[in-house]
């Protein structure tokens, strides 16, 4: 039996959580929009499978198992994304 730190994560813990917040402002951020993106990657996988391509697709290689929002974890980490927010500003 061996123990300690496996050298190349797999999983949620790759890309590693270190890499992702150099691309977005906070954590929250990072659940905000990796959870949307995951969204509009199900929704196009989902529409890929009946037959009607609507959506963006995944913007970085995929492996045929691989959950959206595994997918889009790596979009972020590769900054394959744009993010924008919506706040108003009050004069």
């Amino acid at each position: 039996m061996t123990t300690g730190i496996v050298a190349h994560p797999e999983g949620i813990t790759s890309p590693p959580i270190d890499d992702l917040l150099e691309q977005v402002d906070s954590k929250y951020a990072l659940v905000v929009y990796s959870a949307r993106r995951a969204r509009e990657i199900n929704t196009y996988l989902r529409q890929r499978s009946a037959g009607m391509i609507q959506g963006v697709p995944p913007l970085v290689e995929t492996e045929p198992d691989q959950k959206p929002l595994s997918i889009s974890m790596h979009e972020i980490a590769e900054g394959k994304l744009n993010f924008y927010t919506d706040t108003a500003i009050s004069e």
